[in-house]
């Protein structure tokens, strides 16, 4: 695999594996906080926050290795 390539991946990954920081980290206030969520009626909206979240970094995740699997990465 040539040099700019491996470049363009690595700008692809970063910003994935970011993702799941932030899935984990939004997650992690979700769980602390559930109950003063619940109390003003918005852990509902955290929880679907949370869910496209999750979608969007897997679907990245599964873009990046279509694309690996293509050569085009």
């Amino acid at each position: 695999m040539n040099k700019p390539n491996m470049k363009l991946r690595v700008a692809w990954i970063i910003p994935n594996i970011f993702m799941y920081i932030f899935f984990i980290g939004i997650s992690v206030f979700v769980l602390n906080n559930s109950n003063g969520l619940q109390h003003i009626n918005q852990l509902v909206i955290w929880v679907v926050i949370l869910i496209l979240l999750l979608f969007t970094a897997l679907f990245g995740t599964f873009r990046i290795l279509s694309w690996i699997k293509q050569g085009k990465l």
